[in-house]
């Protein structure tokens, strides 16, 4: 299905560091408990429960209990979840999920179904099973979604840094140097960077070389060009974030994307 990504896990010593995704994610737990920071919040779901996480929110995610957790994972496309929640609530724009989990076992089973076409290869039960289970799920925990004010006074120089590490991705300069090139100081800098994007710009900086990567990965791009490319030192150290950000290594990645 162009513009979804499915995960079928089953993790127990797996800990995901604090990311984002460019995508809504919906994760049907089946086995188990997932453990996860949402915000300031940790918040649990388990059999019969979907998290729900909306693009660009930093999350985490670890087991919850120590036999781990088991999960089939849904990355649909932001513009496709927004078409959908504009034909079924009439909403335009900032359109998402209010809330990290939702306990709806027959919601779970769909997600689960929309897996099992897909393993079956076939497309057109597929999207039609992600269509209906996204529906679903947006008339009961669905709505308007607008980003919160940034907490610091500082928010137009987080967002100067962002643009300027997004830039400098590849070489980017340390914390001291950025805030003298903002004129602010590299404390109140990194007080305004978390307020404003829910982490440190080291952290987001990491983040968002994965992301990047990803794309050049789906675009054939060897791994170790891609590392390279996004300003990891090697292939390695792209390989630790990335597994730790997606859930497998980049050339298993391509692997189950069929290009390699």
């Amino acid at each position: 299905m162009p513009g979804v990504d499915l995960l079928h896990a089953h993790y127990v010593r797996k800990s995901f560091s604090r990311h984002t995704h460019e995508s809504f994610v919906f994760a049907a737990i089946t086995e188990g408990v997932e453990a996860f920071h949402y915000g300031s919040d940790l918040v649990h779901a388990g059999p019969g429960q979907i998290a729900l996480v909306n693009p660009d929110t930093p999350h985490t995610g670890h087991a919850g209990v120590p036999e781990g957790w088991t999960y089939r994972t849904i990355y649909p496309d932001a513009e496709l979840i927004r078409g959908i929640a504009a034909d079924t609530l009439a909403l335009r724009g900032d359109a998402g999920f209010t809330q990290p989990v939702v306990d709806d076992p027959y919601a779970a089973r769909l997600v689960v179904g929309v897996h099992r076409a897909a393993e079956e290869g076939n497309a057109l039960a597929a999207d039609s099973l992600l269509r209906l289970v996204t529906a679903r799920m947006l008339r009961s925990h669905g709505g308007r979604v607008t980003p919160l004010a940034p907490l610091a006074a500082g928010a137009r120089d987080a967002a100067r840094a962002r643009a300027v590490l997004e830039e400098r991705m590849a070489d980017p300069p340390t914390l001291e140097r950025l805030a003298a090139e903002l004129g602010t100081s590299p404390f109140a800098l990194l007080r305004a960077f978390r307020a404003a994007y829910g982490m440190p710009p080291h952290t987001w900086l990491t983040d968002a070389r994965v992301r990047r990567a990803r794309r050049l990965l789906d675009t054939g791009t060897p791994p170790a060009e891609a590392a390279v490319a996004v300003g990891f030192t090697d292939q390695p150290h792209l390989n630790r974030h990335f597994t730790r950000s997606v859930g497998v290594p980049p050339g298993a990645y391509q692997r189950a994307r069929g290009l390699r």
